[in-house]
Order: C-alpha cells, then sequence, then structure tokens
C-alpha cells in the first residue's frame, strides 16, 4: 500500500529544505503547500510571537472519511505530531540514497530524518488513506517548530488546538515498534556568584574569587547520573576578567532532568543548597534561578494510547517494546497540555551529527505505522 518511490521522493524534498531551528519560515511555507494539496485543513498559530522562531505551529486536520454513523461516535480523534526544525549543520542539505538501501547526506551536513522523516510518513499516510479509501477517525497533525531549541514551539502553542483524545510523536531513536511510554521533566538553572574584586598581586586576601566560590559549589553536587530515573549537568561555566585582578562574577548554567517529578524537585533543590552553602561559606551571595520548563510523563504499558499502537505494531507483524527514554519531546508538552502522548521510534540513527542515517525500510515501516494506528483505531474503542 505504502508508495516506496514516492515516499522517498518526499522525504528527500523536505531535507533539501532549509530548516534550522529559528529559521523555519520556507520550511513551513512548503509543508502548508503540501498539507492544503493532500485535502487538509491547515492553520499556523500565533506561536512565533511568542517563541523568536521563524513560523508558528501548523495544525492540520482530517476529517473522519467512510465510517457509519455508529461507528464514527466510538472512534477516537488522533493525533500526530513531528517537528519542521532541524540542528545545525543543515544548511544545503545533499541526500543519498546508498546501495545498502541506507538515505545519508554527503558528510558535510545532518540529513535532516530528525524529524523529516516523521513528517514524510505521515504524508504518505494520508495519501494512501484517502487512494484507497480506508475508513478512519478525525485525525489531527501538528508539525512544531523550536523543538530543537527546547520544544518552544510547542511550549507556546495554546492547549485549545488540540482536539485528539491520543497522541502519537513520531521523534524517537530506537527500532520501529519501539515506544516511549515515559520520558523526564527538565529544569533549567541559571547560577550568578558574586565575588569581590581586588588586586590579585597587590591584595588578593581582600577580594572573594568568585570562580573559587562556584567551584566549592560544583564540587558539593552530585551530578551526572543520579539514579536510574535522574540526570544532573552543568553546561557551561563562565567567570571572565584580567589575569591580574580577582574575579568578582561567575555565571554557570545547568540543567536537571527526571522521569519523577518529586525527585527533579529534589535534584534541582541539592543544586541550591550546595551553591547557598559556599557562597555562605566565602561570605558572599549566589543568584539561584531555576525553571521546569517542561513536565515529566509517564503510561503504564495498559494504557490505551500504549495499547492502540501496540496492537497495531501487532498488525504489522512487530512485537511493541516500552522503554523510558532520557530525553525529552514534543511528547512531554502534549501530555501536560492533557493528551496522553506516547513517543514512537522511527529508525534513525546517529541523530545531531554529519554521520545521520535512515534507511529506506524504516521510513516505510514508519508510515505504514501510522496507517496500522490508524485502522486499529477506526475499528472504535
Amino acid at each position: 500500500m505504502i508508495q516506496q518511490n514516492r515516499l522517498i521522493q518526499e522525504f528527500i524534498s523536505l531535507v533539501q529544505v532549509d530548516s534550522e531551528t529559528r529559521f523555519e519560515q520556507q520550511i513551513s511555507e512548503v509543508l502548508k503547500q503540501k498539507f492544503k494539496a493532500a485535502g487538509l485543513t491547515v492553520e499556523e498559530d500565533d506561536s512565533a510571537d511568542r517563541s523568536g522562531h521563524g513560523a508558528g505551529n501548523l495544525i492540520c486536520t482530517l476529517e473522519a472519511a467512510a465510517l457509519d454513523n455508529a461507528a464514527a461516535a466510538s472512534v477516537p480523534t488522533l493525533l500526530f505530531t513531528s517537528h519542521m526544525d532541524t540542528v545545525a549543520p543543515g544548511q544545503g542539505i545533499r541526500p543519498q540514497i546508498g546501495t545498502d538501501g541506507i538515505i545519508r547526506s554527503d558528510g558535510t551536513t545532518i540529513l535532516g530524518s530528525d524529524d523529516k522523516a516523521g513528517i514524510a510518513a505521515m504524508l504518505e499516510a494520508i495519501k494512501v488513506l484517502k487512494e484507497q479509501g480506508i475508513p478512519h477517525g478525525p485525525l489531527q497533525f501538528i508539525i512544531t517548530a523550536g523543538e530543537e531549541s527546547g520544544l518552544k514551539g510547542s511550549r507556546a502553542m495554546d492547549p485549545k488546538w488540540i482536539k485528539a483524545a491520543y497522541g502519537y510523536a513520531l521523534d524517537s531513536n530506537g527500532s520501529i515498534g519501539d515506544i516511549a511510554t515515559a520520558a523526564p521533566g527538565r529544569a533549567e538553572i541559571t547560577i550568578i556568584f558574586q565575588g569581590k574584586s581586588a588586586h590579585a598581586g597587590v591584595n588578593p586576601e581582600d577580594g572573594i574569587s568568585a570562580i573559587q566560590v562556584a567551584s566549592k559549589a560544583v564540587a558539593r553536587m552530585k551530578l551526572g547520573r543520579i539514579d536510574s530515573e535522574t540526570t544532573a549537568n552543568i553546561g557551561s561555566f563562565s567567570g571572565i576578567g584580567p589575569l591580574n585582578v580577582v574575579c568578582d562574577r561567575v555565571k554557570l548554567e545547568a540543567e536537571a532532568r527526571s522521569i519523577d517529578q518529586v525527585k527533579l524537585e529534589a535534584q534541582v533543590h541539592s543544586m541550591r543548597q550546595a551553591c547557598e552553602a559556599a557562597a555562605l561559606e566565602a561570605g558572599t551571595t549566589c543568584d539561584f534561578i531555576s525553571e521546569i520548563v517542561y513536565a515529566s510523563y509517564m503510561h503504564e504499558d495498559e494504557a490505551p494510547v500504549v495499547a492502540l499502537a501496540a496492537r497495531a505494531m501487532q498488525n504489522m507483524g512487530l512485537t511493541a517494546k516500552t522503554f523510558h527514554s532520557g530525553g525529552g519531546s514534543d511528547a512531554n508538552i502534549f501530555n501536560g497540555m492533557g493528551l496522553p502522548t506516547v513517543n514512537l521510534a522511527v529508525g534513525y540513527k546517529e541523530i545531531h551529527t554529519t554521520q545521520e542515517h535512515i534507511a529506506v525500510s524504516d521510513l516505510v515501516q514508519t508510515a505504514e505505522l501510522v496507517l496500522a494506528i490508524v485502522k486499529e483505531a477506526a475499528k472504535g474503542e
């Protein structure tokens, strides 16, 4: 049912459109045209006004088809989501298909399968639904901007756009059949240590080195892998000044993640305590600013959103495998809006590097999976 060559060409055309995060204008216009041409209603929200990105999120709606009135009442609305932006270097991508059936860039850029593989699979599934007259319930396809910049597009989205009962993000690493049923919440942290300047050679004892204070604070923190559900990291440490002056200001930027929201808050609290204790001992102060930018989510294997995907996979001859992800995605945001959402693996590998690649067979199976979920949902709840 999936037309492999058409799907490949769709994917190739999408990755050749420059769309590094914050510069989504061109890809947004291309996608509007493609979804409209496929017969969907396409709307763009006003999130760009808040996110600072080149486009808003696209909300593409396909009305139910070929269902009798009795069946239509029991068929849930589904949402499929992928993001339109990529990481850098993502300009001038030149994709190529090897004799091994693997699609790669020329090695100077990323490929962009994260996440244009998901978008191409959606478009192909929509075409097959229409060509084959396959019965289906109402479908939403939300293509977000700014995912690679910290989920900024979906975070700026008004929940009013969500009409679905279940959501499926096509944006996870792993093999087709893998389902990320849990992902961590994330806190972003900025810490500023105040010191006191003094001449480093004449009277250093009159100064307070913000670098020393910050270093002692970091040394007190438990970082890296905290437990099976929790991590923490210092991403940057900056204190710049002349060599002959005791540094009087240091800025740290950090993050903490956990699937367990209580553990996340506890980790942030322990990092705050380490900073405040080090500052107090040095006779100075620090500013500790933290924000939970998105919440965690977790679904049991028996949850309807998981069970529906698992049945669809079984229909394809696949065995569903659930796992807990270590990274956030738009699925976190949609769960936070009250929409049960899981993240489905699409088969891409070595993303965010110039070695990124995806197998043609995985592209095909991703499109087949979208179709299988839609058809399984059409059987009614």
